[in-house]
């Protein structure tokens, strides 16, 4: 495949140019942000830069154009994939959702159209189920508020379901965390104990009557002290793992944390801080390459009020943010 950069002001002027230069059998693989040349980049001007990529021949392997997302060449199709796009969608998404939009729709589609067709996109990355595990456990690099979510969820099923949930703070190097969790459940009324090693953390697990939240220190999982907890909860059964995420974390930093924390093999994602980005939209593409369900999303600090269940509309609103958002309660 070769790949040509087109840069103008607009998306569609840069798709225009493409379709002029490229013909019917181009399509797009990237758009970004650049810096305008000269002073006025110094100063801030930014221009837009569409990759696009043409085959140079068609394979068995190798899908037709047809085969492909949509084509640079369709006018109405580019129109909405430049919409998405200037919301901060990756164009290879963007260009998936549109397919999701009846042909004969696309014309002067409206908002609310392909605010469905982005949910719909969307749904398989919103955890469906909302039963416990035995064990819930979280991961992730510091600061993304894993005792906070685990505290949020907790009391959120205590006050709505009367569901008492145990908390287990298995990190021994953050006493302030620790401390903060053991507040957290004081208040909330669940049981609580703090496992500094992995047969302390197995101890817990065997004498837990209820479901546990388990919060894990910040560091690399490839610390050894980290490592042997983890291992320790490989080996049990009924055990499920989110890997928490801050919203505004940017996307090649978030696709480090995803490889580094690959071994534990996280079956659920948690994305927390929404309120601190002006939207999902840079890690919707991570999120759908990498393919795992994300359960909660944070929107601030207050406990229990903040959290909300990972809905594809849920999801959809975080990418689109105003005018889409909409209010969406935890059952």
């Amino acid at each position: 495949m070769q790949l040509r950069k087109f840069v103008q002001p607009t998306v569609r002027e840069a798709l225009r140019e493409a379709r002029e230069a490229l013909g019917p059998d181009a399509w797009v693989v990237s758009t970004e942000m650049v810096a305008v040349p000269g002073v006025r980049g110094l100063l801030g001007a930014r221009q837009v830069q569409v990759t696009v990529g043409v085959e140079d021949e068609v394979s068995a392997t190798r899908p037709s154009a047809e085969e492909r997302r949509p084509s640079v060449t369709d006018p109405e199709c580019d129109a909405l994939v430049a919409r998405l796009v200037a919301c901060g969608l990756d164009a290879p998404v963007a260009a998936a959702v549109i397919r999701g939009i009846p042909e004969q729709q696309r014309r002067g589609a409206s908002a609310h159209a392909i605010f469905r067709a982005l949910a719909g996109e969307l749904s398989s990355l919103a955890a469906s189920d909302d039963d416990f595990a035995r064990a819930e456990v979280f991961v992730g690099p510091p600061g993304v508020g894993k005792t906070t979510t685990i505290a949020k969820i907790a009391a959120r099923e205590r006050a709505g379901r009367g569901r008492a949930l145990g908390m287990i703070a298995a990190d021994g190097f953050r006493a302030g965390a620790v401390e903060q969790l053991r507040i957290y459940a004081d208040i909330i009324g669940s049981t609580f104990r703090v496992a500094r090693t992995a047969d302390e953390l197995n101890q817990a697990l065997v004498h837990a009557r209820n479901t546990v939240l388990v919060d894990t220190a910040g560091r690399s999982p490839r610390d050894s002290a980290v490592r042997e907890h983890l291992d320790a909860l490989s080996k049990r059964r009924n055990v499920r793992t989110h890997l928490v995420i801050a919203a505004d974390t940017s996307v090649a930093t978030a696709r480090r944390i995803f490889d580094a924390y690959a071994d534990v093999k996280p079956g659920r994602v948690v994305i927390t801080k929404l309120d601190e980005t002006d939207s999902l939209a840079p890690l919707g593409g991570l999120l759908r390459e990498r393919g795992i369900p994300v359960s909660y999303i944070t929107t601030g600090q207050r406990v229990p009020e903040d959290l909300e269940r990972a809905t594809p509309e849920l999801l959809a609103s975080a990418i689109l943010r105003e005018p889409f958002e909409t209010a969406v309660s935890l059952p």
